[in-house]
């Protein structure tokens, strides 16, 4: 069942680094940012305005300038308290074991700051600090690939780095299209990880494709002999398979 579409309006939103305490203890600058935050995962950076900001902070827009110089300076904050929350994270996450998702330390179990939402802006808008974060997502993935291997999880493999490469881009692009996910297959990619893990619209062919493999054996090494890359074999060599027959069998 397609899942409705989400809004952020909870305006006594904690940052996600404040420990608990009266209704709402953050600092004037923080809450700026957090309203920021979520008006930029619902309306996109360039159509935010800073007066939607500062009623979202239950502040004068004076005082967002104040504080931040600019709207491209508080986005610059936004940015970089998403990417130091996922770095943060990293510590805990790899207490419970690496894991192949390069957007679960994002997806707390709740929304009050809808942090996957605003990076799926971000992702489309550009900015250097989630290139950068983009960058270790990559070296993540492939480090949790490497751990794989040796564990004997994940199968020795010619190209580890494109593949973490792909795998964290094929990610990032299906939070970037994920009201698309939730209206095709019914899964809030931006939501918890208990429901994007319960939900077999997404996560059963994803895991299909990842376990069983999605082409015909011998097709990955014709593709890489044409192209040229390393684990390719030879045209004459190259497994045949009813999908690929020879010359004989055709």
């Amino acid at each position: 069942m397609t899942q409705p579409k989400r809004t952020f309006k909870n305006m006594n939103m904690r940052s996600a680094n404040t420990p608990p305490g009266p209704a709402d203890d953050r600092s004037t600058p923080a809450r700026i940012r957090d309203a920021a935050l979520v008006t930029f995962a619902e309306a996109g950076f360039r159509a935010a305005t800073v007066r939607a900001i500062a009623e979202r902070a239950g502040v004068s827009p004076a005082l967002v300038i104040h504080h931040y110089g600019s709207k491209e300076r508080l986005r610059e904050a936004c940015d970089a308290f998403v990417t130091g929350f996922v770095r943060e994270r990293k510590v805990e996450a790899m207490k419970a074991g690496p894991g192949l998702d390069p957007l679960a330390l994002l997806r707390d179990e709740d929304d009050r700051l809808p942090l996957l939402a605003y990076l799926a802006r971000a992702l489309q808008d550009g900015s250097a600090a989630v290139a950068a974060l983009v960058d270790e997502m990559v070296a993540d993935a492939e480090a949790v690939l490497a751990a794989g291997v040796e564990s004997g999880m994940v199968r020795p493999l010619d190209h580890p780095r494109g593949v973490a490469a792909v795998l964290t881009l094929w990610s990032l692009g299906a939070l970037v299209l994920h009201e698309h996910v939730r209206r095709v297959l019914g899964t809030d990619l931006t939501g918890p990880m208990s429901n994007v893990t319960l939900s077999a619209g997404y996560m059963v062919p994803a895991m299909e494709i990842l376990t069983h493999g999605l082409i015909a054996p011998g097709m990955y090494e014709r593709l890489a002999a044409v192209s040229g890359q390393p684990g390719g074999v030879d045209e004459a060599e190259a497994p045949t398979s009813a999908s690929a027959p020879t010359k004989e069998g055709s």
